[in-house]
């Protein structure tokens, strides 16, 4: 329970008195105290809160400072984080504000890839040197070891399809203030399973309290970082070519089918997501020298195959036309018997295939490395001209469109939805605002400073 949040939303249509007593009897339902002490929490929390509130006597610029654009429009309303339409277009406008900046990279946020990339020389020659973040599953907060693993796991995929070799983790890891330290450590056992497997090391970390004293709670928020390094340009989406051939290895999931069998208690679907597949597969490649013939390589992770389809045609302007029964194959028997079975639509989530686009001269050699490492793969489309993501089956042709939220794989996902809200347009408009407003104070600040 986030305390101070209760406050501020509560503190100017609520008599103080009444705010304390019910501020006291949430903290109670948390923290093992007396009443007394409670409501010295609550008076604490309310002074705090006040304090922040009187911003009268402050000058036009360091109240913009502390304060931030509103939007109006909630992260769930938006369908941030659910891979979807709205997920897309907040990263979208996030990419618009690191691109203000007058930095440069040799990827950004804005081309929506994997990793993102930067370029130095050496002594050697030029080094590419990608990056990538991922945060655990939300709901994996009660399985720390299988939030650490597949958090660790996604972050060095993001490398992988960069083209680059991992070459180190970093481990970012909240936990709130009644959560039991051994979560702390169920987490990094998961991280530390995951590199001991890919002999990739983790060399730095951070470890805090959600929100401080203000998270009451024992919620698990945590992300892990990975970085890898070529001597060769990044496998970029961007480089995706009309007449390229699309292989898929076989995707048995990660933190989104694990979510979907814990919570629909089918429990034996883990151990299937359980591998590093998807790093063996990507290393074989390399070890093979094939990287340089690739064209673009990314997980099949947003959305599913819906998501990364449309974000490949709408960033490059190719199409891609996928045969619907290869892709099929291409999952995980007993995950795909869990998805068909609950009538949760594989190509509308995660399932964490590697998705490659190479010149059909060379599929062959891509494949007969890939298997060589003892990892399924088949052909299962081609790149176009079209500029659209197609899937083709029984003998019917089906635009590939994003759900305005990734396929719900569970019961209350289900009742949340996945339709696009009537007036999405209008909330566009308003997060397309406030992403403009976040530039002008970013600019704003530059400035002053830069004087």
């Amino acid at each position: 329970m986030d305390i101070e949040g209760f406050v501020r939303r509560n503190i100017d249509h609520m008599d103080e008195e009444s705010l304390r007593s019910i501020l006291a009897d949430r903290i109670r339902e948390f923290k093992d105290i007396d009443t007394e002490r409670s409501l010295r929490m609550a008076d604490a929390v309310i002074y705090e809160v006040r304090n922040t509130l009187g911003t009268d006597g402050l000058d036009d610029g360091l109240r913009e400072i502390i304060s931030y654009p509103l939007a109006g429009v909630g992260m769930g309303e938006m369908g941030v984080g659910s891979r979807g339409e709205g997920d897309f277009f907040v990263h979208r406008k996030i990419a618009d504000i690191v691109s203000s900046t007058e930095t440069g990279a040799f990827i950004n946020p804005e081309a929506q890839d994997d990793g993102g990339v930067v370029r130095t020389d050496t002594d050697k020659g030029e080094v590419y040197i990608t990056t990538a973040v991922d945060g655990i599953h939300s709901r994996l907060s009660e399985y720390p070891f299988l939030g650490g693993f597949h958090v660790t796991r996604a972050a060095l995929r993001d490398v992988c399809v960069m083209g680059s070799r991992p070459v180190a983790l970093i481990s970012d890891l909240h936990l709130a203030d009644d959560g039991d330290v051994g979560k702390l450590f169920d987490f990094t056992a998961g991280v530390a399973a995951v590199s001991e497997l890919v002999d990739v090391p983790v060399v730095a970390g951070s470890t805090l309290r959600v929100g401080g004293d203000m998270v009451l709670g024992d919620r698990l928020v945590s992300a892990v970082g990975a970085i890898g390094v070529s001597g060769t340009p990044p496998t970029a989406r961007k480089r995706a070519e009309p007449g390229d051939v699309v292989l898929l290895t076989e995707g048995s999931g990660g933190g989104t089918i694990t979510t979907a069998a814990i919570y629909h208690g089918l429990f034996d679907v883990v151990w299937e997501t359980l591998d590093v597949n998807f790093i063996r597969a990507s290393g074989a490649i390399m070890e093979a020298g094939l990287l340089e013939v690739i064209h673009a390589m990314t997980d099949v992770t947003n959305g599913g195959l819906r998501g990364d389809a449309h974000e490949i045609s709408s960033t490059t302007g190719v199409g891609l036309e996928f045969d619907a029964e290869a892709v099929r194959s291409m999952v995980n028997p007993r995950v795909l018997e869990m998805l068909e079975d609950l009538e949760i639509d594989p190509l509308g989530v995660s399932i964490d295939s590697l998705m490659i686009i190479a010149p059909e001269d060379v599929s062959k050699d891509i494949i007969r490395a890939v298997e060589g490492a003892g990892v399924p793969i088949a052909e299962v489309g081609r790149v176009t001209d079209s500029g659209v993501p197609l899937l083709i089956g029984d003998g019917v042709m089906k635009e590939l469109r994003p759900l305005f939220r990734e396929a719900a794989y569970t019961q209350i996902k289900k009742m949340v939805g996945d339709e696009t809200p009537q007036d999405f347009d209008e909330m566009k408009r308003k997060v397309e605002e406030a992403a403009r407003r976040a530039i002008e104070k970013k600019d704003m600040v530059v400035k002053l400073i830069g004087k």
